[in-house]
């Protein structure tokens, strides 16, 4: 079995955390027993460029219990969590190439080993893998009938290449349904973005001024985490809808030229490009924190931050001292990678839950529709959201009221009116 990790010898250690994640991801195990029974996977080969962690450890060994031959390489330098890759390389004899803090060309180098066994689905967090297979592994793609994506910014990527005719299969937008973005992104990353920022300042949130660049539903998420801890929020956005919408939640909305003279705390959540830059950088106050939730660096112009520095040093673990001309300290988290992960956790099994339990079925669901699927983003089925919906509710003891005859009647009548 081909793999590459950093150390065999942390494979108990990340059994056990595999244990305690699955504890609560009660709708994915449901999944997996059946899984286990019917499979439905079997002889699928897949190839999951993804954050390896405790949850994705559960959605691995979800699809090999399907029968699916699977491999598993990072979406993210920063963001493997080293004792779980071993312990799915050593305990579950999956394979898997990742290792925390891997430069760009072993980034490479294992979503190409991920790609070796010429996949029949893809799963992508941020597009790299679908993007690495149209532009140098161009001879794997007949083989493949679809793959799903994880998040906000590769469902980007992946439309811009489906509007200008280049993507060759299918790909399902997990992120786009409602059991993955309405929870995962605004729950997981408010609490688990905070988390990753505490962890590595230990400073205080209280009374401090919060500026939050992007108010999607990851936006909103940190937004509201950091106003619960007692900050006071800015928000800077571009769409006038959201942040109308921002203004209406209470928060002030300012333009970042603005903010960026005010924030203790900077936290990017857009999915473009130098969101925060030069100009940005050089009106901020001493002891700025900067940091990225979005799923790439270059939200951050780190370039222009370097350029901008007379010197610059680790302090922390995770934090990195900018000290400008003028004696200004600029202080940035994780490399400007997602911060939740590069210095937390990333987000709470529960929400994951369901995110990967999107992902399992998606897989089926494409499986099942071989050669019937429009090379184009779909949207995940709403009869999978919904059923991933009740699940989750029925595992928290929730119940919730069923329409009656007369009432299903009603909402399908167009004669009954006042």
């Amino acid at each position: 079995m081909e793999f590459d990790v950093k150390d065999q010898g942390l494979a108990d250690k990340g059994r056990l955390r595999i244990e305690w994640a699955a504890q609560s991801m009660k709708v994915l195990r449901s999944i997996q027993e059946r899984f286990a029974v019917e499979k439905p996977l079997a002889g699928v080969r897949i190839a999951a460029c993804l954050h390896v962690t405790t949850e994705t450890g559960m959605l691995a060994k979800t699809l090999k219990a399907g029968g699916a031959d699977v491999r598993v390489c990072a979406s993210n330098p920063l963001s493997t969590q080293d004792d779980v890759a071993a312990s799915l390389v050593v305990n579950d004899q999956i394979s898997v190439f990742a290792i925390k803090g891997e430069d760009k060309d072993t980034y490479y180098r294992h979503i190409h080993a991920a790609l070796a066994h010429s996949p029949q689905i893809t799963m992508d967090d941020g597009a790299d893998l679908v993007s690495t297979l149209h532009s140098n592994r161009t001879e794997l793609l007949p083989t493949i009938i679809g793959g799903t994506e994880e998040t906000t910014t590769g469902v980007i990527r992946l439309r811009s290449m489906a509007e200008t005719g280049v993507l060759r299969y299918p790909i399902v937008a997990v992120n786009d349904a409602d059991t993955k973005h309405l929870f995962d992104n605004r729950y997981g990353t408010g609490q688990s973005t905070l988390d990753g920022i505490i962890r590595a300042t230990n400073r205080l949130v209280a009374g401090s001024t919060f500026v939050i660049s992007g108010y999607g539903w990851c936006g909103r998420g940190v937004a509201m985490r950091a106003a619960g801890m007692g900050a006071k929020v800015v928000i800077t956005e571009v769409d006038p809808l959201r942040a109308l919408e921002a203004v209406m939640d209470g928060y002030q909305v300012l333009p970042m030229e603005t903010a960026a003279r005010l924030g203790d705390f900077f936290c990017t959540l857009t999915g473009d490009i130098h969101v925060i830059r030069k100009d940005h950088f050089e009106v901020m106050k001493d002891g700025a924190i900067v940091c990225n939730s979005g799923h790439f660096n270059v939200e951050l112009d780190l370039d222009a931050l370097s350029a901008l520095a007379v010197s610059r040093r680790p302090i922390r673990e995770f934090v990195e001292e900018f000290q400008l001309a003028d004696g200004r300290r600029i202080y940035v988290l994780g490399e400007g990678r997602l911060v939740n992960l590069a210095a937390a956790e990333g987000h709470p099994s529960s929400v994951m839950d369901m995110s990967f339990a999107n992902q399992a079925l998606c897989a089926e669901f494409l499986v099942v529709n071989a050669g019937r699927l429009e090379s184009t983003v779909h949207g995940v089925p709403r009869d999978i959201d919904r059923m991933i919906a009740r699940l989750k509710l029925a595992s928290m003891g929730v119940v919730v009221d069923q329409l009656t005859a007369e009432q299903d009647k009603y909402l399908h009548s167009w004669q009954m009116g006042t």
